[in-house]
């Protein structure tokens, strides 16, 4: 008869798995429980879905969410070893690596709005319009979805098109095949990072600038924008740290498999599920006009 303490493939216990799971479970709950009451107050006001960064807020909170529902639907199926055919892993794979970067890239866009705003104010108005917004957001995912074409598209052809029938436990690590591979993919995200930590330099450089030249109340709104652009370097720094998981993992993997597990959970809980929910829920709360709504939104439920 099997103990508490019997173990599975790669001689971890069952017993620690199924506190794990439960563990998460709870906290993707209330990560989502709080993501989408903030989607459900961006619905309830006209000017947040006809107001760009309000739109790109909204887009970030459906991405986490998205990108929570299935990194918790892989993981269950990883840690109970349940496999699925790799035709369908590939599907999953190339829509989780668009919203790993979706978020960020996002965020940055968020960044060169206020840049506009504050800037180029007497462009803002024709610049960041609705029929704008969504263009960029066709765009920002046609950039998301570079990294996962180029990487994806290297291992498509260096396997066998009866590779997509068979049925394996799916993972990422299946469509790195050789360590190029996860070099190209890493010089891949550094570039994207760059890329992006570039931006919010800029952007903060320029409204500083602009802050120490105006007065009055122009001043105090150029410094609350300013505030606006450190907080999306702060989301976007948290949004960022995922990136560097992958890399340390795979260092881990060939010194020991089972610290491995550990790494990856707390990877998963500290540095992916968090901040996803942690970064939009900052800027809900600090943004008044927004946090104004959710007050209201809250009302109903805090009223006997």
């Amino acid at each position: 008869m099997a103990s508490n303490n019997s173990v599975i493939s790669g001689g971890f216990p069952v017993r620690i798995i199924n506190n794990r799971v439960l563990i998460i479970q709870v906290l993707i709950s209330v990560f989502l429980g709080i993501n989408i009451f903030m989607i459900s107050t961006f619905f309830r006001k006209d000017v947040f879905y006809t107001t760009m960064r309000y739109i790109f807020f909204a887009v970030t909170l459906l991405s986490d969410c998205l990108f929570l529902v299935m990194t918790n639907a892989l993981l269950i199926l990883s840690f109970f070893g349940f496999p699925i055919q790799m035709w369908l892993c590939f599907i999953l794979n190339v829509v989780l690596c668009v919203y790993t970067f979706v978020t960020p890239i996002t965020l940055t866009a968020m960044t060169l709005e206020r840049y506009v705003a504050i800037c180029m104010p007497l462009r803002h108005a024709e610049l960041c319009t609705m029929r704008a917004a969504l263009q960029l957001i066709l765009i920002i995912h046609c950039i998301s979805l570079v990294p996962c074409t180029v990487t994806l598209s290297i291992f498509s052809v260096t396997v066998s098109p009866t590779f997509y029938s068979k049925d394996r436990v799916c993972s990422v690590e299946i469509f790195i095949l050789a360590s190029w591979q996860a070099h190209v993919r890493s010089a891949i995200s550094q570039f994207y990072f760059l890329i992006m930590c570039s931006v919010i330099v800029f952007s903060y450089v320029q409204i500083m600038k602009v802050a120490k030249t105006a007065s009055g109340e122009n001043k105090m709104s150029t410094w609350k924008g300013l505030r606006t652009v450190i907080l999306h370097a702060f989301q976007l720094l948290l949004c960022l740290v995922q990136l560097w998981c992958p890399f340390i993992e795979s260092a881990v993997l060939e010194i020991d498999f089972t610290l491995f597990i550990n790494v990856r959970y707390f990877n998963y809980i500290f540095f992916i599920i968090t901040p996803r929910c942690l970064s939009p829920l900052i800027y809900g709360l600090r943004d008044e006009l927004f946090f104004q709504a959710l007050k209201v939104n809250c009302y109903p439920w805090l009223t006997p």
